[in-house]
């Protein structure tokens, strides 16, 4: 009895599993088509240049106070040339700091990102979850993710689904 009991649950589990519909999405591909994300991109990208620029002029003064240093070192005293060594440490200590505020985890660079990238995020999963309720699907898969697809089946990707659902799709795309 035990042994059809367990062979029943078995063949249930298997027909539940085949009966469920899934696809896949490439959200690198939505999102090269959102003018929203490109002009939230250039502007992160405008910004980490200009924190760049910063950090490159901050340890140009460094690299010239060695350079200072070396020059006048046989004139100094050892006081005078302990100080500004220390002078030196203290400047690569806040461009250390500096760098781990702007560019560490949770820096700057990252809230920003995470500020103007989100509700293009949040836009492209309320339309990916519009579609997965309206065409059934128990599971959708980002071929952009780090998730690797061997083949896909272009039947199964709902990316121009995702792409009408935010207004971006190709009047002249026939989906199937």
């Amino acid at each position: 009895m035990k042994n059809i009991l367990f062979l029943f649950l078995a063949l249930f589990s298997i027909t539940q599993v085949w009966g469920q519909k899934f696809g896949y999405v490439d959200t690198d591909y939505i999102l090269s088509k959102m003018t929203e994300y490109k002009d939230a991109q250039a502007e992160i990208d405008k910004l980490s240049q200009g924190w760049q620029q910063e950090i490159q002029e901050m340890s140009k003064g460094i690299e010239a106070m060695y350079s200072e240093l070396q020059a006048e070192e046989v004139l100094l005293t050892a006081e005078m040339k302990k100080e500004r060594m220390d002078n030196i440490k203290k400047k690569e200590s806040d461009l250390t700091e500096y760098q781990k505020k702007i560019f560490g985890f949770d820096g700057l660079f990252f809230l920003k990102k995470k500020e103007l990238v989100k509700p293009v995020q949040d836009k492209i999963f309320d339309a990916v979850e519009k579609v997965c309720k309206e065409q059934r699907l128990a599971i959708l898969f980002d071929k952009a993710g780090d998730l690797v697809m061997i083949y896909t089946d272009p039947r199964h990707d709902y990316t121009d689904y995702v792409l009408d659902e935010l207004g971006l799709g190709d009047p002249n795309d026939v989906i199937k």
